[in-house]
């Protein structure tokens, strides 16, 4: 695998740098060295040599006859002595010119300098004592090298430490140093280096079929040419996060057997203005250079988003110039090369329109959410290098998973793994799944040293067997999988789990109306056992409270609006959010339309399970004594209680407010 940016020293960013990694802590170290170095040199070159002494003992010293030679240079006075003079500057200056007469048997020659006055007798003195008399240079040789190392060694250190910051910014932006701060770091797998191919990916059928006419056009490109036909630009990869779009994009390279080059939307985007559109330009100059090749940008809107300001990119202009960059070398190459690009997003809604047109991103491939047969495919996939138990059955795990993603279902078979392990078992086994599958979609693990009082584990229990029993006296709820009070992680101090006997794919409004009475079962529960209403069932009010919002402002539902849309979803491959269409007179009458539906369900649910209060206690005792139950167990006694043994039939007679199917 080639990477383009040569990141070879780069270690993780968590990762706590040495000090002497610290651009700052260097900063100082070099100038404190490049202080001391100068220092010296100077003390080497003048220092052993040069006393400086006062005015005053200078002129005494030119009218003792002590002085030889006098040098004017500059705001400096150099006075040599002769020979036989005595004159010490200082007891230091003694000591030393001693230790070099007795090691040498000669007298040190000492330049003594005091500073230059405005004296008038001075130059008859010196001429009358007959001292030979000089002016030197302000530059001379010792001050002319103190002059050049003081200033030059400071700068080269100096210039050594500021390219080593800068070279330290350009390879955290990507790079090997400041000019390669605008270069490309995409990452290339060359070949079948990715390791994956269609095989590795399951539950997407549609979507690889679109990809494998990709993958046929770059194997067999003359076929497509000689009709006509051109290479697709590009493809944009949409769904929600955790489908397997990244994993679909290495399978095409795989398949095609062809260059590789992945990076993220947010490698374009630096501090620097203009940063973003050189990696494009380089990206694309790289990319030709390979082709036949494929560049895959991952999480495009952070780049490629719509520069309406709506949607909060207005006035960026890095994001901006990056985007045009982007348009500009789409339009630009030749598709008969071979040159295909790839995008994933789950945010398309806010893409740029110009990003979208025809000629640019030509295909939108929606990977979506598996449906069953997709699920059961996928857990085989992730299940093939896994030990597991002739126990073990995929299909009633991929029933009870509706709605979770590839990777929600991988993380299935990998909890199992470890839980079989944690058992001292050598395969995975039902029981495993079953509790693997309750750790990813219901709560986390169980949380048994959570105490709870008797109190609340009875709350808890009459709670839960209330969803339970007033689910089963429905006909169109989903049966009851599982009952229990044992609290999880997540912070579920309890939970119901019905998994359906077929998946579905329409909701009717009488489905949608039961689903509300069942979530409303726990609150009255408690309200009919006990007169409380606990924070337990704050989850099931805002699941509540959202199927009727939707069942009035965009399914058409509500007798009072008829099939009036009063909403839009803006994200619905992440949190599914809806947005009002509507003004505020409106939006006030939708909320009371929701309150309606809502108060008349739990007055079914109340209704319900007043009929079977005995049923309720005697499953809620139960329940409490046991901690689980399972949904045969419950089934069990719900029948023997209430005499029930076919489906019950719908006893709700007050739904005036909506309108038939």
């Amino acid at each position: 695998m080639e990477d383009f940016n040569n990141n070879k020293g780069q270690g993780n960013k968590g990762d706590k740098q040495p000090p002497y990694r610290n651009p700052i802590i260097m900063f100082i170290l070099f100038s404190l060295v490049a202080v001391f170095i100068v220092s010296i040199i100077y003390k080497g070159i003048g220092s052993s040599t040069n006393q400086e002494i006062s005015y005053d003992k200078f002129y005494k010293l030119v009218e003792a006859g002590d002085v030889r030679s006098v040098e004017f240079d500059g705001s400096r006075i150099n006075a040599k002595l002769k020979r036989t003079s005595t004159f010490f500057a200082d007891e230091d200056d003694k000591k030393l010119q001693e230790a070099y007469f007795q090691s040498t048997g000669q007298r040190l020659d000492v330049t003594y300098y005091t500073g230059y006055l405005e004296d008038s007798e001075l130059l008859p003195l010196l001429k009358k004592q007959d001292v030979t008399i000089t002016r030197g240079n302000s530059s001379s040789t010792s001050a002319m090298i103190y002059n050049i190392l003081s200033y030059v060694i400071p700068l080269v250190l100096i210039w050594i430490v500021f390219g080593m910051l800068l070279r330290h910014m350009g390879g955290g932006a990507g790079g090997g140093g400041v000019f390669s701060v605008g270069k490309s770091n995409a990452k290339v797998y060359v070949e079948k280096s990715t390791g994956v191919t269609f095989k590795d990916v399951a539950g997407q059928d549609e979507a690889k079929e679109s990809l494998q006419e990709v993958v046929d056009f770059l194997h067999n490109p003359g076929k497509y040419t000689q009709i006509g036909a051109k290479l697709p630009k590009g493809a944009l990869l949409v769904g929600p996060p955790g489908t397997g779009k990244t994993l679909l994009a290495k399978a095409v390279a795989g398949e095609a057997g062809v260059p590789f080059f992945s990076l993220a939307g947010s490698d374009f985007v630096e501090m620097f203005v203009g940063v973003g559109a050189s990696r494009v330009r380089d990206l694309f100059r790289e990319a030709q250079k390979q082709a036949p090749c494929i560049i895959f940008i991952d999480e495009i809107d952070a780049i490629g988003k719509s520069r309406d300001s709506r949607f909060g990119s207005g006035g960026n202009d890095e994001r901006e110039q990056t985007l045009n960059q982007l348009l500009a070398e789409m339009d630009g190459f030749d598709t008969s090369k071979g040159l295909l690009i790839l995008a994933a997003t789950n945010r398309p809604e806010v893409l740029d329109k110009a990003l979208l047109r025809p000629g640019r991103f030509d295909r939108r491939i929606i990977v979506d959410r598996p449906d069953m047969k997709g699920r059961l495919e996928t857990l085989k996939v992730h299940s093939k290098d896994v030990k597991m138990d002739e126990s073990c059955d995929l299909d009633a795990i991929a029933l009870a998973s509706a709605g979770l993603v590839g990777s929600d279902l991988a993380n299935i078979i990998n909890e199992a793994a470890i839980l079989a392990v944690e058992n001292g078992r050598m395969a995975v086994t039902q029981t495993d799944l079953f509790e693997a599958f309750e750790r990813v979609a219901v709560g986390g693990k169980e949380k048994k040293d959570r105490p709870m009082s008797d109190k609340e584990r009875k709350v808890v229990s009459y709670h839960e067997v209330g969803h339970a029993l007033v689910s089963a006296l429905q006909k169109n709820t989903d049966p009851v999988q599982k009952i229990t009070i044992v609290p999880r992680t997540m912070g579920a101090l309890g939970y119901t789990l019905q998994t359906p006997e077929e998946e579905k794919f329409l909701q009717s409004k009488d489905e949608l109306l039961e689903d509300i009475a069942t979530f409303m079962g726990g609150r009255a529960a408690e309200q009919l056992v006990f007169n409380v209403s606990t924070s337990g069932a704050a989850n099931d009010i805002e699941k509540a409270t959202s199927i009727a919002r939707n069942m009035v402002t965009r399914f058409g539902m509500s007798k009072k609006f008829g099939m009036m849309g009063l909403a839009t979803v803006e994200s619905q491959y992440l949190d599914g959010a809806a947005s009002m269409t509507c003004g505020e007179a409106t939006a006030s009458q939708v909320d009371e339309e929701v309150l309606d539906i809502i108060t008349t369900q739990y007055d079914q649910a109340m209704k319900l399970l007043t009929e079977n209060r005995q049923a309720l206690d005697e499953i809620s005792e139960y329940l409490y004594e046991k901690e689980t139950i399972t949904g045969k167990e419950f089934m069990d006694m719900f029948r023997k209680i209430t005499g029930i043994e076919e489906e019950p039939k719908d006893t709700s007679d007050d739904n005036s407010m909506f309108e038939e199917d």
